[in-house]
């Protein structure tokens, strides 16, 4: 009774969301469609980021307002981008003038991973919906602050985990969830790729079309290096989360969704380090983690992540992808090309072709905002599945079984690990997490 009721109530103050949004934005003469527009700030409009921008600046119903990013070139080529041929979006390299507008209804964080969590509780506090790429956080503490940030503000997160809205993703789960494989005790995710070697780099000035400072923002800071950014910050600690948060977290949170887990798992167990680069990454190039739930549907079960980033040969198929064993079968999905679900004795029984439709997802999250209900890729849902990269990195990092207490979010015993599980922040930032 009392969860009919709250999705009643969110589904009539949704509507009232609604109404307010159109109202807002609506000006003398202007159609129905114009006066729902919702008004978009893009922060980091870099690779992933850009085709974001080009997302959701083809849609009628947004439009963009903002754009923001700490490299003036980059800045500049998402500003043209988002013109469109009409008039130019404001152009910042502090995400704060893009929150300080109060036109502003949403952003779309597409930054380093250091900066998803503290940028999207600015966010929250100031009032606006929010976008926000995988992994969800850089760390597992700030992961459980972005939560909290969401429902206090009673505004829409969604990750960029678009497998969550992808059709013949959703329809395996839905399969899987209604036991066409029988009980699934163990659900396995893998990433096998050729990665490029980043090299060794030494400390030198930063480009004059770069606010380094900004960048680091309430990390502590580094000297600036050539290999470090753009897209090469994923390697180091200080700022991402390996592969496993950047090609492995969609793949894990599938398998994550599939088995059915929505809780922490209870332990984790790893071995892995850099076995074929010789560069300044920091995070494993080969690694296998295996995590135990306690008790899910009354038993035990298994997500085991596998990581090859040497090895550009695929698995069951699949290059990245995820495997569902079940009492009854089995399921074999590439996110990226369709399933097959086979029966007893290997006997294929469906199969299914699809592609990943980001489209799809970006639309959730403006009806979710519209509607008043979560998004498809819930900031839970995003934090959990997050959180599995962070105890996976750690414990491949101490090499040992650690246990967890899926309430307390803290390791059982083990101090050493529990530090891992925050980070350090330069001091008196301006937008170091609080709390």
């Amino acid at each position: 009774m009392e969860k009919a009721s709250r999705r009643e109530f969110l589904r009539r103050t949704g509507g009232a969301a609604a109404i307010a949004l159109g109202a807002r934005h609506a000006g003398a003469g202007e159609a129905s469609g114009a006066a729902e527009r919702v008004v978009l700030g893009i922060i980091g409009p870099g690779g992933m980021g850009m085709s974001l921008l080009r997302s959701f600046a083809s849609r009628k119903d947004v439009a963009i307002a903002h754009v923001c990013d700490v490299d003036e070139k980059r800045m500049a080529a998402a500003r043209d981008a988002a013109g469109g041929g009409g008039k130019r979006p404001e152009a910042s390299k502090d995400l704060r003038r893009v929150l300080d507008d109060r036109a502003v209804d949403a952003v779309v964080i597409a930054t380093p991973d250091h900066w998803h969590g503290p940028a999207t509780i600015l966010a929250l506090a100031a009032g606006k919906h929010v976008y926000v790429e995988k992994p969800a956080s850089h760390n597992l503490s700030e992961g459980r602050l972005m939560v909290d940030a969401a429902r206090k503000a009673g505004k829409v997160v969604q990750v960029g985990t678009q497998s969550r809205s992808t059709p013949h993703v959703r329809r395996a789960v839905e399969l899987i969830r209604d036991g066409a494989i029988g009980d699934v005790l163990v659900a396995k995710a893998w990433n096998s790729q050729l990665r490029a070697n980043i090299g060794h780099a030494e400390p030198s000035d930063p480009p004059a079309h770069l606010d380094f400072d900004l960048w680091v923002g309430p990390a502590p800071m580094v000297p600036y290096r050539s290999n470090l950014l753009h897209s090469s910050w994923r390697w180091f600690r200080a700022f991402g989360c390996g592969d496993m948060g950047n090609d492995g977290v969609h793949d894990i949170d599938i398998a994550r969704w599939g088995l059915g887990a929505a809780v922490h798992p209870t332990s984790v167990a790893a071995l892995g380090g850099k076995y074929f680069f010789d560069d300044d990454q920091e995070f494993p190039d080969t690694q296998y983690v295996v995590f135990e739930y306690g008790d899910i549907g009354g038993k035990r079960r298994q997500l085991v992540f596998e990581q090859r980033i040497w090895s550009p040969y695929v698995q069951e198929g699949h290059e990245n992808g995820d495997a569902f064993y079940g009492t009854k079968g089995m399921l074999i999905l590439g996110k990226g090309s369709g399933w097959k679900l086979f029966g007893p004795r290997n006997e294929l029984r469906e199969e299914v072709k699809g592609g990943i439709d980001s489209a799809a997802h970006h639309a959730d999250f403006l009806d979710a905002i519209r509607t008043g209900r979560r998004p498809h890729a819930d900031i839970e849902e995003g934090h959990l599945s997050a959180a599995l990269v962070h105890l996976g990195n750690i414990a491949t990092r101490l090499g040992r079984t650690l246990r967890f207490d899926p309430a307390a979010e803290r390791f059982t015993g083990d101090g050493e690990a529990d530090a891992m599980l925050a980070r350090e922040y330069r001091p008196d930032h301006w937008a170091v997490p609080k709390g």
